[in-house]
């Protein structure tokens, strides 16, 4: 029974929005975004040279108790990692196949494929939480 619902939250985590199935993580690069709520370092996301995310709390975050952590990385003193950007990013990216997002990308010759990329052009707030990711 518990590797199924383990088989089952891998997938849920690795669900992606139409439009989102092809993102990838650009290899060979490194980069990073800081996630805030308000003036509140929360954590920071990275991307390191070999295709690894890794997200992990800030100091500043762990040393207070009115936020709670976000559910998709519930324990704080845990350094999270992933060859796939986490789900609670991803849903930071609008979908391409929204008229104004295609044309944006365009305009601004953004790869539509290259998960960085947008994340740093549309992740930075998000409809669906209150936080800002900015990119460092």
């Amino acid at each position: 029974m518990i590797p199924m619902i383990n088989k089952i939250s891998a997938a849920i985590r690795r669900w992606k929005t139409e439009g989102q199935e092809e993102l990838v993580t650009p290899k060979g690069e490194k980069h990073a975004f800081l996630l805030s709520f308000g003036k509140l370092v929360v954590g920071e996301l990275s991307l390191n040279p070999d295709g690894l995310w890794e997200f992990y709390y800030s100091d500043e975050f762990k040393s207070q108790n009115n936020i709670k952590p976000i559910s998709e990385f519930p324990k704080k003193d845990k350094r999270y990692q992933s060859e796939e950007l986490f789900a609670f990013f991803v849903h930071r990216i609008p979908s391409i196949s929204q008229p104004e997002v295609l044309a944006t990308l365009k305009k601004e010759e953004i790869d539509e494929h290259n998960a960085v990329a947008l994340l740093a052009r549309f992740g930075r707030v998000s409809i669906s939480n209150p936080f800002r990711l900015t990119a460092i």
